[in-house]
């Protein structure tokens, strides 16, 4: 992919970065061959992003040509508005004061470059900055009424860097740009990043599940690299996203998915299938439209919460609405652990799902993709617990025995159901949990971001898994890229 640097006078950009062509904006705005370019990351360096002004028909007409923008009009609009600046200070609020607390003065000026700054101890503030507004040049100014806020977002041009400041804006500028590449390996067609985070004690994926994805990738011309939350900026420099994170409305995963998806870049998990899967109550009022077997579920309030008992018994299951690998999901064995736990789950939602207990040995688990069964696995009970997973602490986890079965030996009703629930949700790549209750199968839940480890979820197909992954996201890319060029003029 061609990296263009794109400012209003080529002789005000006097920095030189390898593998990056300087372009003036005119150029870029009327000369065929860009028009032509199929994929190139464009980063606008012009003077100023007001609206109809150059630097914003750069990145417009970058946009329509399918290239990828930096910034991207989306963020021109945000640095204009007033109220994202301040949503952004809210959310920043704490951190501010903590680190500006030593600052005696009133105002504060803080130049970032590329997300970071010359002083290392403002840089987890810049990147947060950065990931809000990817603006490759830009200066924050704070002021001090009660407390520190952000006031505005300005960009800074190549002529208003600071002399001192010059080598470090080149250092960073070629740290950004920088994308490894083995000469002798044929250049991908496209680019994927896979969000994983190792540390990650319910990561859905080990480093091996990643390594031998990352190798199918390759097979059919995709380059994958790893990124990590702090990459949040970088993101349209890639084509597609695989998010290998457990995702979460209120986080960073759902914050790459989303801005993924305002590039233009195909996305696994997209954000309608993180908002669709991550909440119970969704999933519990679709089963009930679209008649897909469960347990019985009522939808908990405050004014019905004293029915619970009647309508479903006891043992009964009570669910956050955002819960995940078994965590916020709690049995409650009588009527006053029933109010106990209800507090403590109306403390962070105002609905709770409780279902009637199923008991059972086993979850199957149907992971379908593109509308078809990719795996199917047998979660069995961790010893002793009624769940696939026990928490001994906050790191260490106790699980069940994982076990791979081949489609044509998985019940052909535990089959259809698990593919009609995950088609409601989407396209994507989901994980359907199925009970197996004297015959007769219940849907528990439909994830997004299933779990793929080596040695587990793939024992019995092995690399099959990730070479349809990797099929996957190139009919998707291609398919994409048909899309763009029949709306090119």
């Amino acid at each position: 992919m061609d990296v263009l640097i794109v400012v209003e006078n080529r002789k005000m950009w006097s920095i030189d970065i390898p593998g990056a062509e300087i372009v003036p904006a005119r150029d870029y705005l009327t000369n065929p061959r860009f028009v032509a370019l199929r994929h190139a990351r464009v980063f606008n360096l012009c003077r100023a992003y007001g609206y109809q002004s150059v630097g914003y028909y750069v990145s417009l007409l970058a946009t329509a040509r399918g290239h990828r923008p930096m910034p991207p009009v989306t963020t021109m609009q945000d640095l204009r508005e007033s109220g994202v600046i301040r949503i952004v200070s809210e959310d920043i609020e704490q951190r501010l004061q903590r680190l500006f607390a030593p600052i005696k003065a009133d105002h504060f000026e803080l130049s970032i470059y590329f997300g970071r700054n010359i002083a290392e101890r403002y840089d987890s503030l810049c990147q947060t900055l950065f990931e809000h507004f990817p603006v490759p040049l830009m200066r924050a100014e704070f002021v001090r009424v009660d407390e520190w806020r952000l006031r505005a977002i300005r960009l800074i041009a190549s002529k208003d860097i600071p002399e001192n400041h010059r080598d470090f804006v080149v250092a960073q500028a070629k740290r950004y740009f920088s994308r490894p590449r083995n000469p002798t390996i044929k250049r991908p067609r496209y680019e994927l990043a896979i969000l994983w985070n190792p540390e990650e004690i319910d990561s859905p994926s080990d480093e091996r599940a990643i390594e031998k994805f990352t190798r199918a990738a390759q097979k059919v011309g995709i380059g994958a690299s790893v990124v990590d939350r702090t990459d949040l900026a970088r993101i349209a420099q890639f084509d597609a996203l695989f998010i290998r994170e457990t995702t979460s409305v209120n986080h960073h995963t759902f914050r790459f998915a989303r801005r993924a998806e305002a590039e233009g870049l195909v996305v696994i998990d997209d954000p309608e299938s993180i908002v669709r899967c991550s909440n119970k109550v969704y999933q519990a009022e679709l089963f009930e439209k679209h008649q897909i077997p469960c347990p019985q579920t009522v939808i908990i309030h405050k004014d019905n919460a004293d029915e619970v008992g009647q309508r479903l018994g006891f043992p009964c299951v009570l669910k956050r609405p955002d819960s995940s690998f078994s965590s916020g999901v709690v049995r409650v064995d009588n009527e006053e652990e029933l109010v106990t736990r209800l507090d403590e789950f109306f403390d962070t939602s105002e609905l709770v799902v409780a279902q009637a207990f199923v008991p059972s040995g086993f979850d199957w688990r149907v992971a379908v993709l593109d509308g078809q069964v990719l795996f199917v696995c047998r979660y069995f009970m961790a010893p002793g617990h009624w769940q696939i997973q026990l928490a001994e602490g906050e790191r260490k986890r106790r699980y069940g025995r994982v076990e791979c079965v081949p489609v044509s030996e998985t019940p052909a009703k535990a089959i259809e159901i698990a593919v009609d629930a995950a088609n409601l949700i989407g396209r994507g790549l989901y994980g359907v949990d199925v009970k197996d209750v004297n015959g007769r199968f219940l849907v528990m839940e439909v994830n997004d971001n299933p779990n793929i480890e080596s040695g587990y979820e793939d024992g019995l197909l092995k690399d099959k898994i990730y070479d349809t992954l990797a099929a996957s996201f190139l009919r998707r890319l291609d398919r994409q890229g048909r899309r763009k060029e029949e709306r090119s003029p």
